[in-house]
């Protein structure tokens, strides 16, 4: 006889559909974009009819918004594990360089849809709060929550101009820019004495 807390077989079945989904979507978004994707995409490349996926997620901009929370959840783990180890602050940089690269499209569409729509603006709001909460953490002493917000800005652009490969279209190295973003995380990891 199972646990009570044992998770039964249609849970695991609803668990599967919506991990599937989401995968599915992640997918889709990052190949093609958010106006490339449609929600018939996502269900076939899950396995399912298209109208399963109704039963899950109200709509497109809902299951980015999922899409997203997923893929921030994952920098962060990305980003634990390392700090966990004593990364070095270029290796951390590294690791959100590639995040970022392995999401290009994913991430543009974030971009543009967190100023057209107040549902991914409010998701993206609450996203970076949750960041600014996670550097604090990593400071390990009191920090000005606008002063992290403004570091978290510059990392995440950054990281962007990087994977994107703007600065080689400039004829710069990402080399330079990558050094700065390595001292951006050493001040966040080792704040100045006084500083907070």
């Amino acid at each position: 006889m199972p646990e009570p807390s044992a998770e039964s077989a249609p849970d695991r079945m609803r668990r599967d559909t919506a991990r599937r989904l989401l995968a599915a979507a992640a997918g889709e978004f990052n190949e093609h974009g958010f106006d490339g994707t449609d929600t018939n995409k996502i269900a076939r490349r899950a396995g399912f009819a298209p109208q399963t996926f109704y039963r899950w997620f109200l709509d497109k901009t809902e299951i980015f918004i999922r899409v997203y929370e997923d893929w921030q959840q994952q920098e962060v783990g990305i980003l634990r594990k390392l700090l966990a180890a004593n990364a070095s602050d270029a290796k951390l940089v590294r690791a959100c360089v590639a995040h970022h690269k392995a999401y290009l499209n994913f991430r543009r569409s974030l971009r543009r849809l967190a100023v057209e729509d107040p549902r991914v603006r409010a998701a993206r709001s609450e996203s970076r709060l949750r960041q600014i909460d996670f550097l604090k953490r990593m400071s390990g002493t009191p920090a000005d929550p606008a002063r992290l917000a403004v570091v978290l800005l510059q990392l995440e652009r950054l990281s962007d101009a990087v994977a994107e490969g703007e600065l080689a279209d400039m004829g710069l190295s990402s080399k330079a820019t990558e050094a700065r973003l390595a001292e951006l995380i050493h001040e966040v990891r080792r704040p100045a004495a006084g500083a907070g």
